[in-house]
């Protein structure tokens, strides 16, 4: 087939043609878009071309390019010696190359590099008399027998090291600019025996070189670094990398030539400010391998003061082009500034907000593209106490690793060791930050789990309660930790490889980024969520049609938080969360046993209507949904090891512990997962259904009673678990018939609304019927909204028990059979087509019908891009993970609006141009498959 545009090499600099619209960077790369762009902007770049991104997939199906493609090579070279005026492999006036790796997303390091390529024993000599620089010629050339013997033949860098410290040591040099011609000849020689040593040799026909250089540089593609790299940095769905081939320009020519690395502005503050280094007479690896201390790059312009005014202006140039902090490389060659790339710089979260900001400040780029300058990840980093820069290079740091899990939720907290929730709670109260130590959590854990400055367990993957619950809390988590085995009847931790002990008491640090656990307390740095992010997110909140960010929210204190990142309303409150304090638990424990005592019942009436008004309070104006009780009864349950005669006593069983476990094991399930709970539990227990509603009405009607000109309470009653029609309407006429005899009753017209949520998936086929459901009594609409629990409809859809699927899903996530873990990021062609099928079904018999998600997955950056595409009303996560979900339903709706523009120019284009057929590369064949 034919390549992007008809085209699998683009040309750049010298007579190629400058490009009208800037090629696709998913098709040349970023450093070959970069090039492009240089080019027709008028910056000086060492003419060459690139190899595109789906070559390299022919070539990991291959094991080699076509004879079009080398053949194409071959007609570029000859462009460039006519640009330059000499013939590569010339024995008078060689010229040379360098092969370079550029993907479409900056991969710094992972991919391989070759310089100075066409240099044999022959045309050294012909270098050395061109340049009158035979010391510079010599120096070149031992730099190409190093490089390629590594990363074309894969002979250790190390074995040219020893040679080199030899040779140095020999000569009495400290430094490799101290060498002179005759031991650098000696190297040359040197390096050529390593080769032997390896049973290899050097081939001298530059054009063997420079194709050998292609295809080694397209294989590190899939070197097991790159594909680390991209698997940490979640980088999918690229092409492969492109392969840039571009004349060399010397840095190591003499005091009058250079090379170095800059950055536009810091990217570790963002302040607007050059940074970067440079070598006066040295090639570009030299100021990254360490073998030279390089110099700040503002002395450059004392050194090189002609080239450093130019450089200045070309960074300007292509900031102001790509209205975005540049990463550049350059070369100084006898005076002259070449540019060798540049591509968006990376930096870190504060540094990107405080970019991002300023160059709408500055006028070079509007909001709408400011929001695309900033990763989610970065606002992450801002959220979450964190260990600084600093800390995580100091010894106390790096030397007092002692375990690692996995990395459950961000942040890092340092505290005492605790192995019970009632020791958490305890030290919590007199001032002390813990971390609770657990085997695994359970539900009745979060007291203590609140409580703690960040949680530890032994076992449990990402999805396992004690991550979900901590991301909700924005609490450090490291989970699944099998590094340690925990006592929590000793109340120990052992180290297994050392068999280090540590005790309650203890104090340890925790990285809840990495999942790493030191022995040692390490300062940790506060997060500050005012100024330039504040400012970037309220640019999020005011895209046109973008969906709005609510929180998971299940008590006054957590919509209080969740308000003051941003949220616009609870989207999901749990109102089983509300059941675990210690002096409530025992009461709720007897209603399940004792379901007759109204005494009960009534009591938990009252503490779940003030909770209900503390969150009319924080989210006062704003809607406030509430799910009736959901999870299983069991679970509100002692474990039969805790049951002794107290404990029977104080839940009704007198001294009876037999009758008491006996009862327990009556209510045990199979799979309570798919048993009692959600709607079910209310149709079975319809007072339990009638008591909530109750509270929640009275709740908000106490609140407007005592606040009659300001309170706004907004309650949305939402059913959970429902699968069929009938479900929904018992459960909907006992919350509207008990809404509306306490309205009365109060002469409050207290407002509400009622909705369900969709998680099985039998409720989502039949989502039409649900949402034209009415009150046959008085016909209006019985159903206001549907929010998805993705959580729960992934696991039925999938069939996969979140709790359990930590035993193969990270096996699949590197077999490449998922591409994301499902629990975090949706599956948008199973579980999200049932989204999307359900509301297009609720949408088509009630217009008005509010469709939200409430899940993990309302947080997640990529679901909600998903999202958006559904025309969802908002998204509902964790207090914590609203700035997030903020930035990412902004860039949603930018990324959508582009995609749109794009679509229209595109099929304007097409109807204007008449239509033309090209020519197919007969041997050339890529479908286009990505390669990860």
């Amino acid at each position: 087939m034919v390549f992007h545009d008809g085209k699998y090499i683009y040309p750049f600099g010298g007579s190629a043609p400058k490009p009208a619209v800037d090629p696709d960077k998913q098709i040349v790369g970023g450093k070959g878009l970069g090039l492009q762009v240089m080019s027709k902007i008028g910056v000086d770049v060492p003419p060459g071309f690139t190899l595109t991104t789906p070559l390299c997939q022919v070539y990991a199906k291959k094991d080699d390019l076509p004879a079009e493609v080398w053949e194409g090579v071959r007609d570029n070279v000859a462009r460039i010696e006519r640009d330059m005026g000499k013939t590569f492999g010339s024995s008078t006036d060689p010229l040379l190359f360098s092969c370079r790796s550029g993907a479409a997303v900056s991969m710094p390091g992972m991919m391989d590099t070759v310089l100075n390529i066409g240099l044999n024993d022959t045309t050294v000599v012909g270098l050395a008399k061109s340049t009158g620089n035979e010391r510079f010629a010599w120096d070149s050339y031992r730099r190409l027998l190093d490089m390629f013997g590594e990363v074309v033949l894969g002979i250790p860098h190390e074995d040219f090291e020893k040679r080199f410290d030899k040779v140095k040591a020999d000569a009495g040099a400290e430094n490799d600019v101290d060498l002179g011609v005759p031991e650098l000849k000696i190297l040359c020689s040197e390096y050529k025996e390593v080769y032997k040593q390896e049973g290899l040799q050097f081939p001298l026909d530059p054009y063997e070189q420079l194709f050998a250089c292609i295809k080694a540089v397209f294989g590190s593609w899939m070197t097991p670094r790159a594909v680390k790299y991209r698997e940490i940095n979640n980088i999918r769905s690229l092409l492969g990398t492109a392969t840039n081939i571009q004349t060399m320009v010397f840095g190591n020519m003499g005091d009058s030539s250079g090379t170095g690395v800059a950055f536009s502005r810091n990217p570790s503050t963002g302040e607007n400010v050059m940074y970067g280094e440079y070598l006066i007479n040295a090639q570009g690896e030299d100021v990254v391998a360490g073998i030279r201390t390089p110099l700040p790059i503002r002395t450059m312009e004392e050194t090189l003061p002609a080239a450093y005014k130019k450089f200045l202006e070309n960074v300007d140039k292509l900031e102001h082009y790509f209205k975005d902090m540049q990463d550049v490389e350059f070369t100084v060659e006898n005076g002259k500034l070449w540019m060798l790339q540049c591509r968006n710089g990376k930096r870190t979260g504060v540094a990107a907000i405080r970019i991002a900001t300023e160059l709408v400040k500055e006028g070079i780029c509007t909001e709408s593209e400011a929001l695309l300058k900033v990763e989610p990840r970065h606002v992450e980093q801002l959220l979450h106490p964190t260990f600084s820069p600093e800390a995580l290079k100091s010894d106390d740091y790096t030397k007092g690793v002692i375990a690692k899990g996995l990395p459950g939720s961000p942040g890092a907290a340092v505290g005492k060791l605790v192995f019970t929730p009632k020791q958490a709670e305890e030290l919590k109260e007199k001032g002390e930050s813990v971390i609770l130590v657990r085997e695994v959590t359970s539900p009745e854990d979060v007291g203590g789990m609140w409580a703690a400055s960040g949680i530890l367990t032994a076992r449990g993957g990402m999805t396992s309660h004690a991550a979900v619950v901590a991301r909700g809390w924005g609490k450090p988590c490291v989970c699944g930790c099998s590094d340690i085995a925990v006592s929590e009847v000793n109340e120990t931790v052992t180290v297994k490889d050392s068999n280090q002990v540590f005790k309650a008491g203890d104090v340890i640090s925790i990285n809840g980024a990495t999942g790493e656990v030191i022995k040692n307390p390490i300062d940790v740095k506060t997060p500050d969520l005012k100024g330039d992010l504040g400012v970037l997110l309220g640019w999020a909140d005011k895209e046109e049609g973008v969906m709005k960010v609510l929180a998971n929210a299940d008590s006054g204190p957590d919509a209080t938080q969740a308000a003051s990142n941003g949220a616009k309303g609870v989207g999901l409150c749990r109102t089983e969360h509300m059941f675990f304090a210690p002096e409530r638990l025992p009461i709720v424990r007897r209603w399940i046993f004792h379901t007759e005592c109204l005494d009960d019942l009534d009591h938990i009436k009252h503490f779940q209507r003030s909770d209900f008004k503390d969150l009319f309070v924080a989210m006062n104006g704003k809607p406030v949904t509430i799910r009736l009780l959901d999870p299983p009864l069991h679970e509100f349950l002692p474990r039969p090891e805790q049951v002794h005669e107290k404990v029977a006593e104080e839940l009704g069983f007198g001294k009876d512990v037999k009758r008491m476990l006996a009862r327990i094991d009556s209510m045990h399930e199979e799979n309570p997962m798919l048993g009692l709970r959600g709607c079910r539990l209310g149709i079975v227990k319809p007072e339990f259904t009638a008591m909530q509603v109750e509270a929640i009405i009275n709740a908000a009607a106490d609140f407007m009673e005592e606040a009659p000109t300001t309170a706004k309470p907004y309650p949305r009653i939402m059913i959970p678990l429902i699968g069929s029609i009938a479900e929904y309407t018992n459960q909907a006429l006992i919350i509207k018939r008990e809404a509306e005899r306490i309205r009365k009753e109060r002469g409050i017209d207290v407002p509400y609304e009622i909705g369900t949520m969709i998680e099985v998936p039998r409720a989502a086929l039949i989502s039409n019927k649900i949402a034209c459901l009415k009150d046959e009594e008085d016909g209006k609409p019985l159903c206001s909204f549907f929010s998805y629990g993705t959580n729960d409809l992934t696991q039925m859809t999938m069939g996969i028990s979140r709790d359990d699927s930590n035993g193969f899903i990270p096996k699949y996530l590197d077999m490449g059979i998922f591409e994301d873990d499902p629990f975090q990021t949706i599956d948008e062609e199973g579980v999200g087509y049932m989204v999307q099928h359900s509301a297009t079904l609720g949408k088509s018999v009630n217009p008005g019908l509010s469709l939200s998600v409430c899940g993990e997955h309302g947080g997640d950056p990529k679901s909600i891009a998903f999202f958006d595409t559904l025309g969802l009303n908002y998204v509902s996560c964790s207090p914590y993970r609203v700035p997030v979900a903020r930035l990412a339903a902004g860039q949603a709706r930018v990324n959508q609006r582009l995609k749109e523009e794009k679509e229209r120019a595109a099929a304007t284009a097409a109807q204007a141009q008449p239509k033309v057929t090209g020519t197919a590369l007969g041997s050339i064949h890529s479908d286009h498959v990505i390669v990860q």
